[in-house]
C-alpha cells in the first residue's frame, strides 16, 4: 500500500515538473514566433489548456499541449494565439492577421 501511494507521488513530481519545463519552452517559442512578427509576447499569459496523449513520427506515446498566449504590435493591444507541443517539439501555431 505505502509503495503504490510513494509511486503515486513520484508520477504526481514527474508530471507537475515536466508540466514547468514544457511552459518554459512554450514561453520560448511564443518568443520566438512573437519576434519573428515583430510583435511582442506578453509571457505571462501562457498557459496550458488542453492535455492529450497523442504519438509522435515514431509512434511513441507523448503530452500533446496546446498553449494559449497573447502578443501585442503596439503595447496597447492583445492578440490571442496558440501553439502545440507534442513532447518539447512544436507542432502547430496560430498567430492571428493584425495591422501595424
Amino acid at each position: 500500500m505505502e509503495l503504490v501511494l510513494i509511486l503515486i507521488l513520484v508520477g504526481l513530481a514527474w508530471f507537475w515538473l515536466d508540466s514547468m519545463d514544457k511552459r518554459e519552452r512554450a514561453i520560448e517559442l511564443g518568443s520566438d514566433l512573437a519576434a519573428r512578427f515583430n510583435l511582442q509576447l506578453l509571457d505571462e499569459t501562457v498557459a496550458c489548456n488542453h492535455l492529450w496523449l497523442a504519438r509522435n513520427s515514431r509512434g511513441h506515446v507523448q503530452f500533446l499541449r496546446r498553449y494559449e498566449f497573447e502578443v501585442s504590435a503596439n503595447g496597447a493591444d492583445r492578440l490571442h494565439c496558440q501553439l502545440t507541443l507534442l513532447g518539447g517539439q512544436l507542432g502547430t501555431w496560430h498567430i492571428p492577421p493584425y495591422q501595424q
